[in-house]
């Protein structure tokens, strides 16, 4: 069944059974809605954690691996998030889904490397977690290319992916970046920094530019640069989006959706159009 989201992603790909999914939430109305939403839509079974002892108890009976848990803050008999922090001590990537929320505790999630917070607020919640279960299974078909001389930012922004599930390749320099990329030609979406010693970002853009299109290679830019013209001199060079640092994680994931959802969009279009 084609799968439309609410932020526009798209996903006709069929069944996404077989991983192993674990749902820690006691509310029945909740526990109904997501089985049956995740069911219909990507052919999945969830197991379903009431409490704190079921939970631990579905880590503990089998060997397979949990691919995601989707957990509510409190549960009974972890009242005070002991729940997440025990998901969280696993290494099992997790998404939060609560009806709980202050900015404080927004600072803390993320702090947690958690893969997404859903807020049980609104009508479209579970469509919401649909989509972010549906993204994180998924973007390991993507492969991101980031691009930065400071080894402190090209870490940030590649466990920054790697937590939502990207495949991620990273370049010191402009010179190391157009290897990868004829080495790779399935990297659909570069990260770069502008202000580079070798080849800053709108030369490397260029660059790239005379030999792949849009169509097949996104492209953002960043910046920590005060300019604000440098996002319009980067969009005149071909790229595709720009965010001026320091920027916010939700942001930084929202961007690199839309550009990889733009772009398969693109693609499907072409290949209708070659097929026809």
């Amino acid at each position: 069944m084609p799968f439309l989201g609410i932020s526009g992603m798209q996903y006709s790909g069929g069944s996404l059974a077989g991983a192993r999914i674990l749902l820690a939430e006691d509310s029945n109305v909740f526990t109904s809605m997501i089985s049956t939403k995740l069911k219909e839509l990507f052919d999945i079974d969830i197991e379903i954690c009431r409490n704190f002892e079921e939970l631990q108890f579905a880590y503990d009976k089998s060997s397979e691996p949990i691919r995601l848990a989707i957990s509510n803050i409190n549960l009974p008999g972890a009242e005070k998030g002991e729940a997440l922090e025990y998901l969280i001590d696993l290494s099992i990537p997790t998404i939060v889904f609560t009806g709980t929320f202050q900015e404080g505790m927004r600072d803390a999630l993320i702090a947690k490397d958690v893969v997404d917070y859903i807020l049980k607020d609104n009508i479209f919640a579970v469509d919401l977690l649909a989509e972010s279960i549906c993204r994180f299974l998924t973007n390991h078909r993507h492969h991101v290319l980031i691009v930065d001389d400071s080894a402190t930012a090209r870490a940030l922004l590649s466990s920054r992916l790697k937590r939502y599930n990207f495949r991620v390749s990273v370049a010191e320099n402009g010179t190391k970046a157009l290897e990868i990329l004829k080495a790779n030609r399935d990297i659909g979406l570069m990260v770069t920094d502008y202000n580079m010693p070798d080849i800053d970002g709108f030369e490397l853009t260029r660059r790239i530019r005379a030999s792949i299109g849009s169509h097949e290679l996104r492209i953002i830019g960043v910046s920590s640069s005060t300019n604000r013209l440098l996002s319009a001199r980067f969009l005149k060079a071909g790229g595709n989006d720009f965010i001026l640092r320091p920027f916010i994680d939700e942001e930084f994931y929202c961007r690199v959706n839309q550009n990889l959802d733009t772009l398969l969009q693109i693609q499907s279009v072409r290949q209708v159009r070659l097929s026809a």
